[in-house]
């Protein structure tokens, strides 16, 4: 894939490899690994965002575990989000009493992440760890840590590996930022 990508009229230039992706997330799995060994925790990957890295992380898990998925929208077709999060897809599993580790694409603004953090407390978990393939710390308004973070960028517009632009793109095998002096600007 080349170096810079026109989508839209929006001109977005490679931001993480996919080499380098793979290889945070081969680091990420490990630690999970490492502090899970007596467990079986149940990993709850929040659609659709996280979908590819939740399964390329979830191949390197050696742990026994279970899957779940919550689907949230927080976006729609924008860049930006909108501020509300709505819940889509509910969990169909029981989480009382259990090891709970959230799977998040991105961590931006924190409102999907609390929302999601709320939703499974209510159900008296014995653990809730997160795990998040990008963080926008400077932007995120979370009273809370984010305890496995592939890694921390600015508050840019990213697409590729599971991010969408308009729900397209999530193909892409890394991840590109809109460039700066991409002719739209939203």
């Amino acid at each position: 894939m080349s170096d810079e990508i026109l989508i839209n009229n929006d001109r977005f230039t490679l931001y993480l490899s996919e080499e380098k992706i793979q290889k945070r997330v081969k680091e990420l799995a490990a630690q999970i690994n490492n502090d899970y060994r007596a467990k079986v925790p149940i990993f709850i990957g929040i659609l659709n965002g996280s979908f590819i890295f939740f399964s390329d992380l979830i191949r390197d898990i050696t742990v026994d575990c279970e899957v779940d998925f919550l689907k949230l929208s927080s976006y729609g077709d924008a860049k930006i989000s909108s501020g509300q999060v709505k819940l889509l897809k509910d969990l169909n599993c029981e989480v009382k009493g259990r090891d709970i580790i959230v799977v998040e694409d991105v961590v931006d603004s924190g409102l999907s992440i609390d929302f999601m953090k709320k939703i499974v407390m209510k159900e008296n978990p014995a653990s809730f760890r997160v795990v998040t393939l990008l963080l926008k710390s400077s932007v995120a308004k979370i009273d809370f840590p984010i305890d496995y973070v592939g890694f921390e960028i600015p508050p840019e517009f990213v697409i590729g590996y599971g991010l969408d632009y308009a729900q397209k793109v999530r193909n892409l095998r890394s991840i590109y930022r809109l460039a700066p002096n991409s002719p739209v600007q939203r």
